[in-house]
């Protein structure tokens, strides 16, 4: 499943630095993981069991800098199912 424009810009945004975000899309359970500077850098969509275990698509983003820290490349990966 390819990840629209209104969630692009939910997930995009700046979070609270490594941590687990829950958070809800439509009939989809989501959960985002982020990096040292707030980033979703791992994406889990799909349904939520009783154990809070996510069953559906695995994302993956890539953030690249040049060497003045300005972004070059942001782009998200499907890379497969999450069990």
């Amino acid at each position: 499943m390819p990840l629209g424009t209104d969630l692009l810009k939910m997930i995009n945004k700046k979070f609270e630095p490594s941590v687990n975000v829950s958070l809800r899309y439509g009939k989809y359970d989501l959960l985002l993981i982020t990096d040292k500077e707030g980033n979703a850098v791992q994406l889990f969509m799909g349904k939520q069991n009783e154990q809070g275990i996510i069953k559906g698509d695995r994302y993956a983003r890539t953030l690249k800098y040049d060497k003045e820290g300005s972004l070059i490349k942001d782009h998200w990966e499907r890379k497969g199912k999450a069990t």
